[in-house]
């Protein structure tokens, strides 16, 4: 087997693990790790070569982008307080404590090299966090902070890394130097990432081609990353930033096509690239075992201890950072996401497994040093990190799941009916409001204007019939019925079409082209 066969089975494993999770109640990044793993035992399977400097810089902005589509700024500025609790605060905690124990029992590891060891271990992973997570139905405010935790938590990791490899590579370390390079990459990213949202909600404007608008949001997160790391800045920041703003900015609630059709596409882009990066994951066990050869009884045992000091800390630091967080919501006015009781922190410590970014970053240690010297130990720093890599998204990854059914911890259903149900009053509203502007400048029949203030209400029964009387409600279910009646002998009718249309392209002189062009016009007719 070569590389690109390798490629095509963890292609091919990310599309089958989705379905194969549902079934056995498993989040499909852990089977793709095990897939990984399996792969990585068997004789015929090569190594993975792929240089360490391209690995986050090809896996990352693809699916940071599409975790912050599922989330809204909104939601970040609501959770502030926790997401630097854990992102930022936390971050360089499990760093420091990771360094000191690190330092402490491998011999001879310099404090620089500890450093790094604690800040690619430090991140639990944006995309496990939320893959897991959202696949358990947990309360969408433990889900927020997840995300947002998972998100930033990369930018602190990194520049800490940088800092600590620098000063291992170099042999000096200054404090302020340290302080002011986070500061800047930080500015830099952000101004990049807006720019390039900016610039990208422009470039939307003038293309107008759905096909075309979506090639953009592929090809821009890319870009933020890339071009923050070459000013020297946070290309992950970059990344968030980008992606927030064309969120919030780029989206025109009437352009329908580009919307659903990049829903699909990124859905799509996040199911290949996260089985494809937690596969890589697994088949790093090649390298693990290659450098433990004959020494496993020690290194397992540092590794055992970096575990227990990640997963500790990250308990102990979760305890009060939640009592503190709600003492503080309790004195302000507007809603905040925050753990509610002892369970939901319980599942949101054990939720905090290590994935893509601390692999990449492991791989990325140099080998040399500025002397010429072999970096320090870094075969004992990649172990290490693969064990906690494994120990925390496999163990945890298989029990979180068995851990949250026996909490209870679940998501709060009726709060999320209620929230739909009164968007459904609000589309109707705003719908029966345009119809009375349209009465003003146009004279239309009384029939017609029945017709459409029923079909008004039903706006708002389609997204949640409990929003009617029983008596209305029936009559929508009654036309409800009819409509499917009529959109199911319609789909015949279009069905048949498509049908006749395809056969034309076989014909003798038939041009593939327009064959295609209509076949859009009737697929975009089945839509309505």
């Amino acid at each position: 087997m070569d590389q690109l066969a390798l490629l095509f089975v963890l292609l091919l494993g990310a599309v089958v693990s989705v379905p194969v999770g549902d079934r056995v109640g498993l989040p499909s990044p852990v089977l793709m790790t095990l897939l990984g793993i399996v792969l990585a035992l068997l004789n015929f399977v090569p190594n993975v070569d792929i240089p360490p400097d391209l690995i986050l810089p090809a896996l990352l902005p693809p699916l940071l982008y599409a975790a912050v589509r599922r989330t809204s700024w909104r939601q970040f500025t609501a959770n502030l307080r926790p997401i630097l609790l854990l992102a930022v605060a936390l971050v360089f905690v499990t760093t420091l404590c990771v360094a000191v124990v690190a330092h402490a029992i491998v011999p001879g590891l310099p404090i620089a090299a500890a450093v790094a060891l604690g800040a690619l271990v430090a991140p639990p992973d944006p995309v496990a966090a939320t893959a897991v997570a959202g696949q358990l139905g947990l309360p969408r405010r433990l889900v927020s902070i997840l995300e947002g935790e998972g998100l930033f938590n990369d930018v602190t990791a990194i520049v800490l890394y940088h800092v600590a490899i620098a000063a291992a590579v170099s042999g000096s370390f200054s404090p302020w130097r340290a302080g002011l390079d986070l500061v800047l990459s930080g500015v830099v990213a952000v101004a990049v990432g807006l720019v390039l949202g900016w610039g990208t909600n422009r470039l939307m404007d003038i293309v107008g081609d759905p096909t075309l608008q979506i090639g953009l949001t592929l090809l821009m997160p890319y870009a933020s990353y890339v071009l923050a790391e070459e000013f020297h800045g946070s290309g992950v920041l970059a990344v968030l930033t980008t992606a927030l703003f064309l969120a919030e900015y780029a989206s025109d609630p009437d352009d329908v096509m580009t919307r659903l059709a990049g829903h699909t596409f990124w859905d799509i882009i996040d199911t290949l690239v996260t089985g494809v990066a937690f596969g890589l994951i697994g088949l790093e066990l090649h390298n693990a075992i290659r450098t433990a050869s004959g020494r496993w009884g020690e290194m397992l045992g540092w590794a055992a201890a970096i575990v227990g000091v990640v997963v500790l800390v990250r308990l102990l630091w979760l305890l009060p950072a939640t009592w503190l967080t709600k003492r503080l919501h309790a004195r302000r006015d507007h809603d905040e996401d925050i753990p509610m009781g002892w369970r939901e922190t319980v599942v949101m410590w054990w939720s905090g497994m290590r994935g893509v970014a601390s692999v990449a970053l492991a791989l990325a240690v140099p080998l040399r040093t500025e002397d010429g010297s072999a970096f320090p130990d870094r075969d004992e720093i990649v172990f290490i990190a693969f064990g906690v890599i494994m120990a925390t998204l496999v163990l945890q990854g298989l029990t979180l799941p068995w851990l949250v059914k026996r909490l209870g911890v679940r998501a709060d259903t009726e709060r999320e009916k209620d929230f739909e149900r009164m968007l459904a009053i609000r589309a109707a509203k705003a719908a029966k409001r345009r119809l009375k502007e349209i009465e003003k400048d146009e004279d239309l029949p009384e029939e017609l204007s029945e017709q459409m203030v029923r079909r008004a209400f039903d706006i708002g029964l389609r997204i949640s019939p409990d929003m009617g009387e029983d008596e209305r409600r029936e009559a929508h279910e009654q036309r409800v019925r009819r409509l499917k009646r009529v959109r199911r002998i319609q789909g015949e009718m279009l069905s048949a079409a498509r049908h006749e249309v395809m056969a034309a392209r076989s014909e003798p002189g038939a041009n593939p082209e327009v064959v295609d062009r209509v076949l859009r016009h009737l697929d975009v007719r089945s839509l309505r």
